[in-house]
């Protein structure tokens, strides 16, 4: 490839996408007013407005490029990624979304707080938030680094520090405004490109699946097995456990149900999670399908001689199919993924961003620290500091790291969800004998399980380990979901029934009606403000 005449192009195109989302994000700054405006968008966003906002949040580079890659490459078991991420918004729909609009006001935590109102409890969910946002934002930076080396030619910790300096723009200034335009535009952006080059694929088999299908296969590294499961998941209890994460863990990340407290009713809610799960599930079939035709068309060893982990495969198709390297249209075909897929990682990181600043400014300072006793301005400074503090601190980490294979930590940011978050998101909605310490015992099982076993697990120990290379992993999964959200689950239930008093079931049985008649009803539900 010809980088110095085209390198430019690409550098255009990526200038002229971070000045249009520092613009939304000045215009977004107007209206994120007060800490409804700065943490929620003040309840004013539409469903349709939402719901492209949360697919945005779904649409993450981990699928765009990951998945592509891992189908292209291993074909039947990349899918079971993306369908452990839609199975898990139908739970978010069916079960989840009205409630928690109902019952929050900015946080998750706000949830469980409604009905268990013992300060322990709102620290050991915040910090469990915390954690999971961490973890989650860690993973995108190191992508984000490893991207932007590839897109613009920089160096990887160039790349990082840009990402870290833009989503810390865009959330200190314009809050979750901004942070939801960004994933509108971003949304509408990714969801038109795979279409897109999806046609062009399809027309280059003249729109014969078979034949497709056909010359995937035959191009495989693996050809017997590409159209079977083994070929990348070898440990099928490993690839269960994997999809047990993925499915319950979608519901307990902070980022994604704070996008809930956006919108002005429940009915809203629910649409959003309507619209989004219509974006999605076309979104994830379309890039499933692009990973074949990336073996088709480009073929496994060329994707490979990019990067090892096939996160180039959707970059080179692109180019193969506007005409090859050093061809005007596949340069431009390729700048344009190339940025939507930068944008992919900012709008993501925004929308973490913001939810950890509310779970520190709300859920620590607000209601920890000032027992609920504390200005609006104060929160939304606070609000701010946080966001400035948590970027510094996941940079910083992300540069350690960048080297490592981190690909594991979405699994155990999604594991961290299942396990220490959704027990207690559940058990506090729908269960009556629930208690206070039933909600830290799930957290604190859910949390040490699933950290525990993957320091222990082969992600960390053993040849393919981060750290402990020369000794035997003592944990044989790398994913820890089949174990872990069991413990949540049966930590929270067993110690609730356990510290159950006759002497406080008047008021926990009263506290559990209000509850109920708000989830079922909106009585009493936070209203979106107006300015």
């Amino acid at each position: 490839m010809n980088e110095s005449s085209f390198g430019g192009l690409r550098l255009v195109v990526f200038v002229a996408f971070i000045a249009l989302s520092l613009a939304l994000t000045a215009w977004a700054s107007r209206r994120a007013r007060g800490s409804a405006g700065f943490f929620v968008a003040g309840r004013n966003l539409s469903g349709l407005q939402n719901g492209l906002a949360i697919s945005g949040d779904f649409m993450s580079a981990a699928s765009f490029l990951g998945v592509t890659g891992l189908v292209a490459l291993y074909g039947f078991d990349g899918l079971v990624y993306q369908v452990g991420f839609i199975a898990g918004w139908l739970l978010i729909m069916l079960v989840v979304a009205e409630p928690v609009r109902n019952c929050g006001k900015y946080t998750l935590s706000d949830v469980v707080a409604l009905r268990l109102s013992g300060r322990p409890v709102r620290a050991a969910t915040a910090g469990v938030s915390l954690l999971i946002a961490l973890v989650y934002l860690l993973a995108q930076l190191v992508g984000a680094g490893a991207l932007a080396a590839l897109l613009l030619q920089v160096g990887a910790n160039t790349a990082i520090l840009l990402v870290g300096v833009l989503m810390m723009a865009y959330v200190l200034l314009g809050g979750m405004v901004a942070a939801t335009y960004v994933q509108i535009v971003k949304a509408v952006l990714v969801w038109t490109a795979a279409v897109g080059l999806l046609v062009l694929s399809l027309a280059h088999f003249s729109f014969d699946f078979g034949a497709l299908f056909g010359k995937a296969r035959d191009a495989a590294l693996h050809p017997t097995r590409y159209l079977m499961p083994g070929a990348y998941f070898r440990n099928p209890v490993d690839t269960l456990s994997l999809a047990l994460a993925l499915v319950l863990g979608t519901a307990g990340l902070p980022h994604v149900m704070t996008r809930f407290y956006t919108v002005p009713s429940a009915v809203a809610a629910r649409q959003s999670a309507r619209v989004a799960l219509g974006v999605m599930t076309t979104f994830a079939v379309v890039v499933c399908l692009l990973g074949f035709c990336a073996s088709a068309i480009v073929g496994p060893d060329a994707i490979l001689a990019e990067s090892p982990s096939g996160n180039s495969a959707i970059m080179l198709l692109a180019l193969s199919l506007g005409g090859g390297a050093g061809s005007i249209g596949g340069e431009l075909l390729l700048a344009g993924v190339s940025v939507i897929a930068f944008a992919t990682i900012l709008a993501v990181v925004a929308g973490i961003m913001i939810s950890s600043a509310a779970t520190v400014a709300h859920d620590i300072f607000g209601t920890l620290v000032f027992r609920g006793d504390m200005p609006e301005r104060r929160q939304v400074a606070i609000g701010r500091m946080a966001t400035a503090t948590l970027a510094a601190v996941a940079v910083g980490i992300a540069l350690l790291v960048k080297s490592l294979n981190v690909a594991f930590l979405v699994g155990l940011a999604f594991s961290l969800a299942a396990s220490a978050n959704l027990p207690v998101i559940l058990l506090s909605l729908f269960w009556r004998r629930f208690n206070d310490a039933g909600a830290i015992a799930g957290v604190v099982a859910g949390t040490v399980t699933s950290v525990g076993l993957v320091l222990v697990g082969p992600a960390v120990m053993g040849p393919n380990g981060l750290l402990a290379t020369s000794l035997k992993p003592l944990f044989p999964l790398a994913n820890p979901g089949i174990v872990s959200i069991p413990c949540g689950f049966a930590a929270a239930w067993l110690v609730a029934l356990l510290t159950d008093r006759n002497s406080e079931r008047h008021t926990r049985d009263a506290n559990f009606d209000a509850q109920q008649l708000r989830m079922l009803s909106g009585y009493g539900a936070e209203q979106a403000s107006h300015h």
